[in-house]
């Protein structure tokens, strides 16, 4: 894969699982204090708008966008087509919770369907051919994704007794992003041919070292010495995350990249 060719996807996995953040932290706030929030419409448009962005510019990923809707004919098969249909639903449900419908049933619902759409990601992007990534890393970096940027995100809305719960959960997904970040690779060097070629891809890879340095190491410093999440802190992690996912798509090697050579 290459880093032009993936651009839509992207865009298409930052933005909606940024989405999915915003609600996400949203409802461990309300859950917490029993209690919406007064700026809870802009919240719920914030993450609509960004998910149907997402969604938009997928698309582009298509070699013919006008069929996208047939996307959904292998539900019983294919982890896309899931997704697709997952996406649409938490689209929709998104939108009626950002127009008025706020009971907590309906947010609780919408977490629910957030964390499944993060599930279905993951499966979707660890496919056989790429041993690096079949297994549970995807979801993981998808999951990462979502709370750090939900919690970025957070920060500008959530009132001030919520700000330190907030803070809280961002410190401990940049820890857990570094950790992992770090430790996939160092584990993919002691496995099989594959998994060592992606190890050594994605330590000679710029996009790689951005997403550590730039959207993890120094927010997570900024965030513990400053005692606060600055506003303009989201702008660094959302930066980040995209220099992290283009590495995801075009670092990782793909099983037929040594097709031939000695395994």
């Amino acid at each position: 894969m290459t880093a032009s060719t993936e651009l839509p996807l992207v865009a298409f996995t930052v933005l909606s699982q940024c989405a999915i953040g915003i609600t996400l932290l949203y409802t461990l706030r309300t859950a917490t204090t029993g209690q919406a929030e007064a700026n809870a419409g802009r919240q719920w448009l914030l993450a609509t708008v960004l998910l149907g962005i997402g969604l938009l510019l997928s698309l582009l990923h298509l070699g013919h966008p006008l069929q996208a809707p047939r996307a959904l004919s292998n539900l019983a098969t294919s982890w896309l087509s899931r997704e697709v249909l997952l996406t649409g639903a938490l689209l929709g449900l998104m939108a009626a919770v950002a127009w008025r419908l706020r009971q907590q049933p309906v947010v609780l619902l919408v977490a629910a369907l957030g964390l499944l759409t993060l599930f279905v990601q993951g499966r979707v992007y660890s496919p056989p051919g790429m041993p690096a990534l079949n297994n549970a890393y995807p979801f993981a970096f998808f999951l990462l994704t979502a709370v750090s940027l939900g919690a970025g995100v957070a920060a500008w809305f959530a009132p001030a007794p919520a700000q330190p719960l907030v803070r809280g959960v961002l410190i401990g997904a940049l820890c857990m992003g570094l950790l992992l970040y770090l430790v996939a690779p160092l584990a993919w060097l002691q496995s099989g041919t594959v998994e060592r070629m992606t190890a050594q891809q994605w330590f000679g890879s710029a996009y790689y070292w951005v997403q550590v340095i730039l959207g993890l190491a120094l927010p997570l410093i900024i965030v513990l010495v400053s005692r606060q999440v600055p506003r303009w802190l989201p702008v660094l992690l959302l930066l980040g995350a995209v220099a992290g996912r283009i590495g995801f798509y075009a670092d990782t090697v793909h099983a037929a990249a040594n097709m031939g050579g000695l395994y």
